[in-house]
């Protein structure tokens, strides 16, 4: 691993940084999808730095970011407070190096989750959207740590609600500095 003590002085407030706070939502998305697409078609090239503290929300709204995050060079990731649910997957798909987490965050994943009422049949296909949400979920987290997907399932994605410490994502390489 690198020197994490430099690490800590490259990661810091700038003109370029957007807050998620709250719930994750569309308006929410919204307005970090313009932020990133402004400095996309602006063509900035310093480092984004994105600051989430956050409850979680909508799974699909969050992957719709994550999309967008990758479609851009450099958006690092700073989380205090509160890192759950769909703000972790987030959190997690900031730019290897570079994503901080305070060390008194409250840390929390679980697999994907809703509700849904209606006919049976509308159920059952949405069961099937629901299980790739977890492939989606898996497979994402994998590609942002040093876990495999089945590491993902057996470690993060169970069947209850999982709570982290700040030093325990720095050694599953979901986050890189604790600050």
């Amino acid at each position: 691993m690198e020197n994490i003590e430099n690490k800590e002085t490259e990661i810091q407030f700038d003109s370029y940084a957007h807050f998620i706070s709250g719930t994750i939502d569309p308006m929410t998305i919204e307005h970090a999808s313009r932020w990133i697409m402004n400095a996309k078609f602006n063509k900035i090239e310093k480092p984004l730095t994105l600051h989430i503290n956050s409850e979680g929300g909508d799974l699909g709204d969050a992957i719709g970011l994550v999309d967008m995050m990758r479609g851009i060079k450099f958006v690092r990731t700073l989380a205090y407070g509160n890192l759950m649910s769909s703000a972790f997957m987030i959190f997690a798909a900031g730019e290897k190096g570079y994503r901080a987490i305070g060390k008194n965050t409250a840390i929390m994943i679980h697999q994907f989750s809703d509700s849904l009422e209606g006919k049976y049949h509308d159920m059952k296909a949405y069961a099937k959207e629901c299980d790739r949400y977890n492939d989606k979920m898996s497979q994402l987290l994998s590609d942002c740590s040093n876990l495999t997907v089945k590491d993902v399932k057996h470690k993060l994605l169970k069947p209850t609600d999982v709570w982290l410490t700040a030093e325990e994502l720095v050694s599953y390489g979901i986050a890189d500095i604790i600050f």
